[in-house]
């Protein structure tokens, strides 16, 4: 069965993963390895390009190693050498390509250059065995609906502005939340001790949604409510959560109707928030559908961009 090796650094996460194929196609691909390395800012601050990538230089040997020694293979093991090509920050995707092409040079291996955001979408189906489902792609660069038709992926739905990782990571810098292991995974834990829902804008037009106004008007919340005392950071992220998740319920609900999918797979770093999973579940339940989800292991980092 045939093994590659994956390099991924579109952002702050490098991750180095290893996997084996079922020709047949018969049984998922086996994960041998998965090794990441993150780097990570101080509390509000973002990460700039130049900074990501010296990060990526300097250890992606180091993870490179801890991959193969997990995955107990050697270089004549590998099969082929995946690297992301795109979308994603120049400086750092440059810097983990040039290592992909040193390796497939130095061990005579052929490479594979891997769109991001299909990536997400197949390593998804792969883990999770969905069929042919509908795609809510989420995270610091990306909310977009996805769905395969006539042979090739289709956008349904997506953002008009900022993506919503980027709307969640750039609250948390408001509320000084730390970056360790991502904002976003912070303000999750904020929104599970919130009680009280303060009513914010809804903005979906059509099978497309828009973030900007909701972040500039939870932002002056933050600034006037916070210090009057009269609401708590908690109580915010767990209304900013509640109304960016059924925005995103709403368009995905539509575009399994119009479609006529019973499936929803949910990819990327916001995918893998429990409560956007659960309100999902809650949807597809109603269709008599189905959610599918990776978890934790495969989470790409949604810090929003400096």
């Amino acid at each position: 069965m045939p093994i590659a090796l994956g390099l991924e650094g579109s952002a702050n996460k490098l991750g180095i993963g290893i996997i084996q194929h079922d020709e047949t196609g018969k049984s998922p691909a086996k994960v041998l390895s998965n090794i990441r390395d993150t780097y990570i800012t101080p509390p509000g601050q973002g990460f700039l390009p130049r900074d990501t990538a010296q990060h990526h230089r300097d250890c992606i040997l180091e993870v490179l190693r801890k991959a193969m020694k997990e995955a107990n293979v050697t270089p004549k093991d590998i099969d082929v050498i995946c690297f992301t090509k795109g979308p994603g920050m120049g400086a750092p995707l440059t810097s983990v390509a040039i290592v992909a092409r040193t390796l497939a040079l130095m061990w005579d291996k052929p490479m594979v250059g891997v769109n991001h955001c299909i990536g997400h979408i197949e390593m998804g189906r792969e883990i999770t065995g969905a069929g042919n489902p509908i795609v809510l792609y989420v995270s610091g660069g990306n909310t977009q609906v996805i769905a395969y038709s006539q042979n090739r992926y289709r956008i349904f739905g997506e953002t008009l502005d900022i993506a919503i990782g980027n709307c969640l990571d750039r609250f948390a810098r408001i509320l000084g939340l730390s970056n360790d292991p991502s904002p976003g995974h912070n303000i999750e834990q904020y929104a599970k001790r919130g009680k009280n829902y303060v009513p914010l804008p809804y903005t979906v037009k059509g099978m497309d949604v828009s973030f900007s106004g909701i972040l500039s008007h939870i932002e002056s919340l933050a600034e006037e409510q916070l210090k009057a005392g009269t609401v708590t950071p908690e109580d915010l992220c767990y209304s900013l959560q509640e109304t960016l998740f059924a925005m995103l319920v709403e368009i995905t609900e539509r575009a399994m109707a119009h479609v006529g999918s019973q499936e929803v797979l949910l990819v990327g770093g916001v995918a893998c928030n429990e409560k956007l999973q659960e309100m999902m579940g809650q949807m597809a339940e109603q269709r008599g559908g189905k959610v599918f989800a990776t978890d934790e292991r495969y989470k790409d980092i949604y810090d929003a961009r400096q």
